[in-house]
């Protein structure tokens, strides 16, 4: 059987698919890239905003329209929140909540016949997402993710080694660690020194496998522990913190049930930045929150633009039914909402193009991913370790290969380089 496999979302689905990609041709089936070539279709859903649900809807009837005859299933948050919102779709077949979800491959991939030897899957990016977590004990109050993913569960410790070896041995140079609150990690399974918590994880793995990149996903503010610094000194941890803000005011935070204040959190990230030097310290903000007036967007938008983030990913509040913030009085008009999110974003941008201009003339190690054709040359895109965007021409295939490059100057979005002692480049 050949299938599709796709995700919308956060890097947790997407490290899923990838591992029931693996499932499924361990069974003897065969990944393919497009959906017109599958038999089967599945896509990872989200609803972590009304727009991801959207989009949602949209990629499985886009699905449909590409290939009638596949057959088509829906898992995810979306298909464990409203199941019903999806099966109403046209060729939608089958739909799976999060909970049934690693069992697809039993389920529609015939696990009752011998299994074939397994079979490699084919790399479809250059850095291996590894979950390490499953959902979440937190309640912020505009969240759905921790009733659509349930409470925090962590992988063993050596079942993520052994992956995280499988992948190197594959040939991936980043490992990312992934989950929805990966700073809990190891506090499910109890106290005791046998156990490990997220840092205990980082440690085990930069000291027993040769991963030559190890990345972080998101970790909540109150999850970074000083004591941790000292990782860092070990080059080969991406000197990348993604630190979710959400809002730079404290009365807004309290609304949103955080446990930090805007001074903690920005005393967090001078720390981190003394600690780790050419740090990108990178982080979401809510704009437009129940009760936010004026006062309190200025907050936010001074708190922001204070701290210098290296990137800022910009939401309007989405009310999700079932959460308390869909409850609260004074909801923020649409128009308010994208005024201000316009705004923050301006402010976002100027703080992304000044962290990277303080690298123009250096030399970073560019772990290089995707190539395009441009006016008869080569342009490969890669990413630097603090998570700037890198472009360059070469006529080499660096694709998945870590290669000093100096940066010469800001692109949008991005920067230029050129190849340090690397033929065929310029």
């Amino acid at each position: 059987m050949r299938v599709y496999l796709s995700s919308l979302g956060c890097k947790l689905n997407q490290s899923e698919m990838d591992a029931l990609a693996g499932r499924f041709a361990q069974g003897g089936h065969e990944i393919v890239t497009s959906a017109t070539q599958a038999d089967l279709c599945i896509l990872n859903t989200c609803t972590v905003t009304h727009v991801a649900a959207q989009k949602s809807r949209q990629a499985l009837r886009r699905l449909h329209r590409q290939n009638p005859q596949a057959r088509l299933v829906a898992t995810g948050c979306y298909a464990e929140l409203t199941p019903g919102d999806l099966r109403d779709l046209p060729g939608v077949e089958l739909v799976v909540g999060n909970q049934e979800k690693e069992n697809l491959w039993r389920i529609l991939g015939g696990a009752g016949s011998p299994a074939p030897p397994p079979q490699p899957v084919p790399r479809r990016r250059t850095r291996a997402l590894v979950k390490i977590q499953d959902g979440c004990d937190n309640a912020c109050t505009y969240c759905i993710i921790h009733v659509a993913r349930g409470p925090q569960r962590s992988r063993p410790p050596d079942q993520v080694l052994t992956e995280v070896q499988a992948l190197l041995d594959a040939g991936y140079q980043e490992i990312v660690l992934t989950g929805v609150h990966i700073g809990a990690y190891g506090r499910d399974r109890g106290h005791s020194p046998a156990q490990t918590d997220l840092w205990g994880l980082v440690s085990r793995i930069l000291s027993e496998t040769p991963v030559p990149r190890l990345r972080l996903s998101s970790i909540e503010p109150w999850d970074l522990s000083e004591r941790a610094f000292h990782l860092w000194d070990n080059p080969r941890l991406c000197r990348h913190l993604h630190l979710p803000l959400q809002s730079g005011c404290d009365t807004t935070l309290h609304r949103m049930a955080r446990h930090y204040t805007s001074a903690e959190f920005e005393a967090l990230v001078t720390a981190a930045r003394r600690a780790i030097p050419d740090l990108a310290v990178t982080t979401d903000v809510i704009v437009g929150f129940p009760g936010e007036d004026e006062a309190e967007f200025a907050q936010s938008l001074d708190f922001v633009q204070r701290v210098a983030f290296a990137r800022v990913h910009v939401f309007p509040y989405s009310s999700r039914p079932g959460t308390p913030a869909a409850r609260m009085a004074n909801q923020v008009p649409p128009a308010v909402k994208a005024e201000r999110s316009q705004v923050m974003r301006a402010i976002a941008a100027a703080s992304a193009r000044a962290f990277r201009q303080r690298f123009v003339g250096q030399t970073l190690d560019v772990l290089w991913e995707t190539r395009r054709e441009a006016e008869g040359s080569a342009v490969w895109r890669g990413l630097t370790d603090n998570y700037i965007r890198v472009v360059t021409e070469s006529a080499a295939d660096l694709r998945n290969t870590l290669t000093p490059a100096r940066l010469l100057g800001l692109i949008e979005g991005g920067m230029r380089a050129q190849m340090v002692d690397v033929p065929g480049t310029c």
